[in-house]
């Protein structure tokens, strides 16, 4: 987001990201695959850019 210039607040607004999503996301809390294509989407970017997979 920092490299695109995308803000929490941006994504909100301007793109209808709802703040129950920020919040998952900023707490490492599940998301659906239709969200990570929107945010993918926004920030021009793919799944490996936003996602980290650690096994356990």
């Amino acid at each position: 987001m920092e490299a695109k210039a995308v803000t929490t607040y941006t994504l909100i607004e301007k793109y209808g990201v709802s703040s129950h999503t920020i919040h998952n996301l900023k707490h490492n809390k599940g998301i659906t695959v239709h969200t990570l294509e929107r945010l993918c989407n926004i920030l021009e970017c793919t799944p490996n850019d936003v996602l980290e997979f650690i096994k356990e």
